[in-house]
């Protein structure tokens, strides 16, 4: 196994990160490992702009995030992004 790399820690170790609707202006909290979040306001889905990540060039992403964390980050990926905060 090896040794977790610094730029899987965001999916492997989540934090909350603070976006606001673009829907109603509302402050929404989200999760590094989450893409997208239903606002509690005015409940519509709302995506987050996700950066390029370790685990779309790395030979070991999937090795060192793990399978389900990996999985999940390439579901993610595959949703359509629409009203992007």
């Amino acid at each position: 196994m090896i040794n977790s790399c610094p730029g899987a820690n965001t999916f492997k170790q989540p934090e909350p990160q603070d976006i606001r609707c673009p829907f109603c202006n509302y402050d929404l909290e989200i999760w590094t490992d989450e893409i997208k979040v239903k606002c509690p306001n005015c409940q519509k889905m709302v995506s987050r702009k996700q950066a390029p990540s370790c685990l779309d060039w790395c030979r070991y992403a999937k090795e060192c995030a793990g399978d389900t964390v990996y999985k999940n980050y390439l579901e993610n990926k595959r949703l359509p992004l629409k009203n992007v905060a």
